[in-house]
């Protein structure tokens, strides 16, 4: 059990405790006051706009149990809490992580790549918890910030947790790595995202391998086999790995090798689809038949799974996730069982049946790649006319433009009557859709689309079907909500 008071607390940080009892215990840790439910240990860490010295009142004031910082700050408001004072409190926060990770969870999985990771992280906790005492990062804290503090709200006798782990910049998923200590690690896909950071997909995808830093000895890799992207990190990391087999000096006698695993709906793979069927009842999803391939025996196994997630391209995910759920020891009923409660994200690929049109809300964030997959997805669902709202897509660097035109031409292409853009690159967007045929409109920011969608969705006919996609930051759930309203939804 994680001794989780004050005084370990500081001692695993190099700090100390300067005010209030050592022996305070806390329960899950905070860096936003907003967050505070009671009990937790808050880190007061700077930041660009804020510093979270100036919020320790109100942290104690929201039931902090402990407060660690690393400046001089007055003890007027102290309170109950205990106070510990580090070098950094940011370099505190990871070094509490890494000793709670060698406590707790037992093993951890973790799941990185350009889209999906939230959905399959999702997916892969349900199959799991059918066999195991299973937790899971909540959202996306996927980053240096989100996944200590992810880490750090575990239970403790937690058997298996899975997380998501995230990047922006070259080297910083190396570091959640290390902090996390993988025993699995999931990659979805490769995708072009974050160009602004890098120059070409292969540097996306090296900073993508950075996720094998922190592997265990004998730890798990799950690759999609359609993806080359992923077989090239995947494929290199194996040459590293027979490198230092060939190496006795370099490997400890006994020591496990690392364990691969493929999933793919178009290539051979360990994992695979076959028969897939789109769904477009009730409940949207994918029907098909999961089938897993021993890569030794060549004996198959396979079952039938009704997957309840809008998309075919969640079929991957779900790959993804069964392929590390069977191999971690879950039976392939359990694992059928498993996807068919499962529920769609809010605001990724969720299916709204209102009373005037049917609005598929998956507005979460996009990409090139992810946004002509959910305007294929949405054309396989019943509709008279299709229209598609969609945002800018965000950080893809200097091919922003032609990147833009592909999605138009695409939405066009596909038979969306009217394509509304949002954001100033969605203007090439629009305008690539209108020399392809379709009629646009286009609005500088969300809100003014959610204005005009309040105006125009009236007049719309019920069997019309709006998919609404965009980068995080557009804001377009403003607009799904200014839709919702039209068909009497709140």
């Amino acid at each position: 059990m994680v001794e989780r008071n004050a005084s370990v607390a500081a001692e695993a940080m190099g700090g100390e405790v300067f005010a209030g009892d050592p022996a305070t215990l806390w329960s899950g840790a905070a860096i936003d006051t907003r967050r505070i439910g009671g009990g937790e240990i808050f880190f007061a860490l700077p930041g660009e706009r804020t510093d979270g010295h100036a919020f320790l009142s109100q942290a104690i004031a929201a039931g902090a149990a402990v407060v660690v910082v690393h400046r001089d700050s007055t003890l007027a408001d102290a309170g109950s809490a205990a106070w510990i004072r580090v070098d950094d409190t940011y370099r505190g926060l990871h070094a509490l992580t890494r000793a709670v990770r060698a406590q707790v969870p037992e093993r951890l999985v973790a799941i990185t790549g350009s889209a999906g990771k939230t959905t399959t992280k999702e997916i892969l906790a349900a199959m799991l918890r059918r066999r195991f005492r299973t937790e899971r990062s909540p959202g996306n804290l996927n980053n240096l910030y989100g996944f200590p503090l992810s880490l750090l709200n575990i239970q403790d006798g937690c058997e298996w947790m899975v997380a998501e782990m995230g990047m922006s910049t070259p080297g910083e998923l190396r570091q959640v790595s290390q902090l996390g200590a993988p025993d699995a690690a999931v990659f979805t896909n490769v995708r072009p995202a974050h160009l602004e950071n890098f120059r070409h997909l292969r540097d996306i995808a090296d900073a993508k391998s950075e996720l094998l830093a922190g592997l265990a000895e004998g730890g798990l890799v799950v690759a999609n086999a359609d993806d080359p992207e992923v077989m090239y990190l995947v494929e290199r990391h194996r040459e590293r790995a027979a490198g230092h087999q060939q190496a006795p000096e370099q490997r400890a006698e006994g020591t496990p090798s690392t364990r691969y695993v493929t999933y793919g709906t178009a290539s051979a793979a360990d994992v695979t689809a076959n028969s897939v069927q789109a769904l477009s009842g009730e409940r949207p999803g994918s029907r098909f038949e999961l089938t897993v391939t021993d890569p030794e025996t060549s004996k198959a196994a396979s079952v039938n799974v009704d997957l309840p997630l809008h998309g075919t391209y969640n079929v991957e995910n779900c790959l993804a996730a069964a392929a590390c759920a069977y191999t971690l020891g879950v039976p392939l009923v359990d694992i059928a069982a498993a996807v068919r409660d499962l529920q769609p994200g809010r605001m990724r690929g969720e299916v709204h049946r209102l009373g005037t049109l049917t609005v598929v809300d998956d507005s979460y964030n996009s990409n090139p790649d992810a946004a002509g997959k959910a305007l294929t997805s949405a054309r396989q669902l019943a509709g008279q006319r299709y229209v598609a709202i969609l945002g800018d897509m965000l950080e893809l660097g200097p091919e922003t433009p032609a990147f833009h035109r592909e999605v138009g031409e695409r939405a066009a292409e596909l038979g969306f009557g009217l394509v509304v853009g949002v954001g100033e690159h969605a203007r090439e967007l629009v305008s690539a859709a209108e020399l392809g045929g379709a009629e646009v409109r286009w609005f500088a920011a969300a809100s003014s689309a959610a204005e005009w969608v309040r105006q125009a969705a009236p007049g719309w006919s019920q069997e019309d079907l709006v998919l609404v996609k965009g980068s995080r930051g557009v804001g377009l759930e403003v607009v799904v909500a200014a839709l919702l309203e039209m068909g009497g939804a709140s």
